[in-house]
């Protein structure tokens, strides 16, 4: 029996005490947060991202400092999450990227002023890393990682790269998993672009999201919160992704920053599943909004779905002043972004049912009518509200007819200011999801109105289409990490084709491909043929263009510090950087891959295509000016008597007064020339900066071989011009 007491003794120990002792630690991976009170299901954080403080920007710590602190004092979220980019890590001229310990001291300041004016306390504070605060850092815990040194995260001893935050109230867990997805290895920008989860980090997370699947009887509800959006966040070694874990685990959503609002205001996503095992094979997605299919006509709970989960980016701090409110009530959820360019906010509405159709999950009001019988809104004021009014409108007809304008009251009891008024919800069943628009209206004692904006939604939990811009689609529809190898093989594919079918046209075909042919027999075919064989005009060129293309695919670009001025320097391929100078003698180790696209891709695209056809169409256009020349030549060599002499010396005067309307098509080659000089030396100019590089000495042929090729070009195909006619 003595045995038996023990070992219960010890089962009750493991089972209450130590699960206990992980939720409760200032320290643990895992915390548990009670929100108690009314109303019973409901919780509000507030996300803020790419603070971007700088050393030659004060105003936007100060601003932080006016607005953030004085918003959340009144607002009072359970947590506020600060999802990367803290600091800008920039020269003025925005060249020099690397770690700058003034702006992290800055950082430090200002969040603890926030914390005290926010009433808060720090622990409801949960920072992670962005690119720009892992730039030139070489190891984590090292002396130039400040983030390891002046963040809230490490003043609260989360050193992990994942933390998970749960918040409970009686009827439901809200369950928000923080992510580090940064390069264990901090590359200097521009190189420093995407997400690298590991497949260690991807099983974590995975660990996360499961903590409570299994041990809980309420509804969980799981957020995750990370800097990078997944169109820039690489896959694992092994394939997976962050978008595998999240759609496998039932995310409700994913938010973050690193995008700013200058790519469009509808940064968000709705990721469908894919119905295979790797969801993220899908390279482009055209639009952002929540597919028909994945309406709410069953009634399925809502937490056990998994046909997919939203992304919503917030825009960015550094210029939009950008801040997130984010709601879950009854385990739907909804966001407000509050825009402080114009100055403080004194009330802030959040509207949490009706959802908006254009950014929701499924919402039936049929599955549980009782639920839905009432319109609901947050309303955060510094000064007492005196009314709150909600106003429907319909706009069938195509101008805005109120149908329904009532006041809210406040919940009594309620742990925020939560404002209802009940209404018909069968009323609004409309198979449009834009037919009808919600605004919420509040006005404080001092008579001060705030309105919110127009939301449509459908109480039937149909989606509402909303439209990318090209830029929207641009870095949010396209994965980049998948895409970056196809268009880099497809560039080098096109470009050596370019080069060397020319060239075996030539070598085994009978058929001469000159101008006077084309003249002959007219035809885009012979056209291009012709074209297309005039670079071989120009050996030297084209054989020095095989061969530069070749030294791109097989050699090192450049040498530079990858990493830091103490650090030895590095070397960088199309596949990435190689830091150690012995990595040749064993399994090399590419870091930065897929980032050296930024680098990489503009080269080609910019900067070797464009001056691969303006040498081919200066060859071709010399080659045509050179046979108009001959033409003229041959008439002066036809007549022999004086007549035919002066009406020769007639014609050779006109055409030399002719001859200059001719040039303009090369004059507008040499413009083109003078353009890809200027990209290629910015580009020259940027790296030189980035990574402390001498052109000549640490990348002559990336920096010189392009610019030789024009000008040798421009003076050869000018030099065989002036031979013909003289």
């Amino acid at each position: 029996m003595a045995n038996a007491s023990v070992i219960i003794a010890v089962f009750l120990l493991l089972f209450f005490a130590i699960p206990s002792a992980i939720a409760s630690g200032d320290g643990a991976k895992r915390r548990v947060i009670d929100a108690e009170g009314s109303p019973d299901d409901l919780v509000w954080v507030v996300q803020l991202s790419d603070l971007h403080f700088s050393v030659h920007h004060p105003h936007r710590a100060q601003d932080f400092i006016d607005f953030v602190g004085p918003a959340l004092s009144f607002i009072k979220p359970s947590l506020v999450l600060l999802t990367g980019d803290l600091t800008d890590g920039k020269s003025k001229d925005m060249l020099t990227m690397k770690q700058d310990e003034e702006e992290w001291i800055e950082y430090q300041k200002v969040m603890q002023d926030v914390v005290d004016r926010s009433g808060l306390g720090q622990r409801a504070f949960y920072d992670i890393r962005g690119n720009h605060d892992n730039f030139g850092v070489p190891a984590t815990g090292g002396s130039l990682d400040f983030f390891s040194r002046y963040s809230i995260s490490s003043q609260q001893q989360r050193g992990g790269k994942v933390n998970s935050i749960t918040i409970q109230t009686s009827k439901r867990k809200v369950l928000f998993v923080g992510i580090d997805s940064t390069m264990d290895s901090g590359l200097r920008g521009p190189t420093n672009l995407f997400g690298h989860p590991t497949d260690e980090l991807l099983a974590e997370i995975n660990s996360e999201l499961l903590q409570w699947d299994s041990r809980s009887a309420q509804p969980v509800t799981k957020v995750s919160f990370g800097h990078f959006t997944l169109s820039f966040s690489a896959a694992s070694k092994t394939g997976k992704t962050l978008k595998d874990i999240f759609i496998d685990r039932s995310l409700a959503a994913y938010i973050c920053g690193h995008l700013h609002i200058k790519f469009g205001k509808n940064l968000k996503r709705h990721h469908h599943s894919s119905g295979r095992a790797q969801h993220s094979k899908q390279l482009l997605q055209l639009n952002g909004h929540r597919l028909a299919s994945e309406n709410a006509s069953s009634c399925r709970d809502t937490d056990t779905r998994s046909d997919g989960f939203w992304e919503w980016e917030i825009g960015d701090w550094r210029r939009s002043r950008a801040m997130r409110v984010l709601a879950i009530d009854r385990g739907h959820m909804s966001f407000v972004d509050v825009n402080f360019t114009s100055g403080a906010k004194k009330t802030i509405i959040l509207p949490t049912y009706p959802l908006d159709s254009r950014f929701s999950s499924s919402s039936n009001y049929k599955c549980d009518p009782s639920t839905y019988g009432h319109i609901r809104a947050l309303v955060f004021s510094a000064s007492p509200i005196i009314s709150v009014e909600a106003k429907v409108y319909d706009s069938s007809s195509g101008s805005l007819i109120v149908v329904l304008d009532t006041p809210m009251k406040l919940l009594d009891g309620s742990r925020g200011d939560l404002y209802v008024a009940p209404w018909h919800v069968q009323a609004f069943e409309d198979p449009s999801p834009d037919r009808y628009v919600l605004q919420i209206e509040a006005t404080d004692f001092k008579g001060r109105t705030t309105t919110t904006e127009l939301r449509p939604f459908s109480v039937t939990g149909v989606p509402s289409q909303f439209k990318w811009g090209w830029a929207e689609f641009f870095v949010l529809g396209c994965q980049w990490d998948s895409l970056y190898h196809p268009i880099l093989w497809g560039i080098y594919s096109f470009a050596l084709s370019a080069l060397l079918i020319p060239r075996a046209l030539l070598f085994f075909s009978r058929r001469h491909f000159t101008y006077i042919n084309f003249r002959t027999n007219k035809s885009f075919i012979n056209g291009l043929l012709w074209i297309s064989t005039e670079l071989y005009s120009i050996p030297a060129v084209s054989f020095c263009m095989i061969g530069y293309l070749l030294y791109l695919a097989l050699c090192p670009w450049l040498y530079g510090q990858a990493l830091s001025e103490e650090g030895e320097r590095a070397f960088m391929t199309y596949r990435g950087w190689v830091v150690s100078r012995f990595s040749f003698l064993e399994k090399m180790d590419f870091l930065g891959s897929p980032d050296v696209m930024v680098v990489v891709l503009p080269h080609l695209i910019f900067v070797v295509l464009p001056a691969l056809v303006t040498i081919t169409l200066l060859a071709t256009e010399s080659s045509v000016h050179r046979d108009y020349l001959l033409s003229i030549s041959s008439k002066k060599k036809d007549g022999s008597d004086n007549r035919n002499k002066k009406y020769a010396s007639q014609n050779n005067s006109g055409n030399k007064s002719t001859e200059p309307k001719r040039r303009w098509i090369r004059r507008l080659f040499l413009v083109v020339s003078l353009a890809i000089f200027w990209k290629h030396f910015k580009n020259c100019e940027a790296l030189v900066k980035a990574y402390e590089m001498n052109p000549v000495i640490h990348f002559p042929l990336y920096s010189l071989t392009v610019p030789l090729l024009l000008v040798y070009s421009i003076w050869r195909t000018g030099r065989n011009m002036n031979t013909t006619s003289t």
